[in-house]
């Protein structure tokens, strides 16, 4: 079987919510670069292994598509999110302009800032355990934990108000859509959102906080070269989705890997030191990081994986399946608890890599100290094959998460 004579049709389809495609393990022995055929009916190429995924990722050439691109198309005619189908380009999306962008926020994300929130983090997090203990023995934890402690913890660093968080939720996913939504539906999402977020950053030029919001601004009016209302717009929505949908559907997988084997929970409770390396495990054994991987558009020629792919190609970067290429870690079907190093791909890798990757891996550490503390007899309230995927968006994850104790 070789590259060009080998195609898939995306997404792959796993045995269980939690088990990665039995296809990803068959590509990357015998077709590391395969053609994907997506939902659109436009093709790309298929990167599996980490070797290739990783270099791709690490190169400053290639950016995520952009709507100028003539980019394969993720979702069908008459569908696809903002994220899904091209990225606007308010923000340049690669050389000098995009790091000079990441360099703006990057200073925000440092792990010594992200540290100074882990105290409230913990507190939001405390708090939202009592609110689970007092209505009962059971709930769904992606609801009640796991997707409002990320949207707390970003609303506090933006200035966002997080009595929004439902309004947030919808535009994020609209923001992802793949199928889940029209075009029409998430045009207008698109609409709603941008022009609640003009208004915030109105709102923090008239009224400034002590928020990354209200920082930006200031920054801007004195250096006289900071970001334009649009940027600082797009800014905003770029970092309130990335923020919390990702991470709250983190949570709840990292949570069901560990219920769904009780000896790996069993083991945090023995030795609640391994919280860190526990995290990013989660992270790498993770079967659904996306339906369809990090796309990179190709503006030139490149060889990888010994196959030349021309200019125009879009590239899609399985990071999933990176992270189980034996080749890069030691037995990568078993989820080790004391993996280190763990050079993963779950954030990317090279100048395009996740900004908030301290932020998400602190929150993920927060979520397992509290819930190990508070309610240590937790279990799943259903068999693990019962669990339901998200589906039509550009992110994986489970749509709930039932759990009792």
């Amino acid at each position: 079987m070789t590259s060009q004579e080998h195609t898939v049709r995306l997404p792959l389809v796993s045995d269980g919510p939690l088990d990665p495609p039995q296809e990803q393990a068959r590509l990357r022995e015998q077709c590391p670069v395969a053609t994907a055929v997506l939902p659109s009916g436009d093709t790309a190429a298929y990167l599996t292994r980490y070797a290739d995924v990783r270099a791709l990722l690490a190169d400053k050439r290639f950016a995520r598509p952009t709507a100028e691109d003539d980019a394969a198309r993720v979702a069908p005619p008459g569908g696809g999110g903002i994220a899904a189908d091209g990225a606007p380009t308010v923000i340049p999306a690669k050389g000098e302009g995009h790091q000079r962008w990441r360099r703006l926020l990057s200073r925000y994300f440092t792990v010594k800032r992200v540290n100074l929130l882990r105290p409230g983090m913990a507190g939001t997090a405390h708090l939202l355990v009592d609110r689970m203990l007092a209505r009962g023995s059971s709930a769904d934890l992606k609801a009640a934990f796991g997707f409002p402690l990320p949207v707390y913890v970003i609303c506090d660093l933006l200035g966002a108000p997080a009595e929004d968080r439902d309004r947030f939720s919808h535009w994020s996913d609209s923001f992802l859509n793949v199928s889940r939504y029209t075009g029409e539906q998430t045009a207008v999402a698109h609409e709603e959102f941008t022009s609640y977020m003009a208004e915030l950053v109105s709102e923090k030029r008239r009224r400034p906080g002590e928020d990354l919001l209200s920082t930006l601004i200031a920054e801007s009016a004195a250096e006289g070269e900071g970001m334009s209302d649009e940027q600082l717009v797009f800014t905003g929505m770029a970092l309130l989705v990335a923020g919390h949908e990702t991470t709250a559907n983190m949570i709840a997988k990292m949570m069901a890997m560990l219920l769904s084997d009780r000896s790996r929970w069993e083991r945090l409770l023995a030795d609640p030191s391994l919280v860190r390396t526990t995290a990013d495990e989660a992270l790498r054994f993770d079967a659904n990081l996306g339906a369809f991987g990090a796309r990179r558009y190709l503006d030139q020629e490149v060889e990888i994986g010994g196959r030349t792919l021309p200019a125009g190609t879009t590239v899609l970067c399985d990071m999933s399946s990176a992270n189980r290429d034996a080749t890069a870690f030691d037995k990568p079907e078993l989820m080790d608890l004391s993996r280190s190093p763990n050079p993963h791909l779950a954030f990317g890798a090279g100048p395009h890599s996740c900004l908030g990757q301290s932020l998400a891996r602190t929150e993920l550490q927060v979520s397992l100290e509290t819930l190990l503390q508070r309610i240590p007899a937790l279990e799943l309230a259903v068999p693990v094959g019962e669990l339901e995927k998200l589906e039509g968006l550009s992110v994986g994850g489970l749509s709930a998460l039932p759990v009792r104790w």
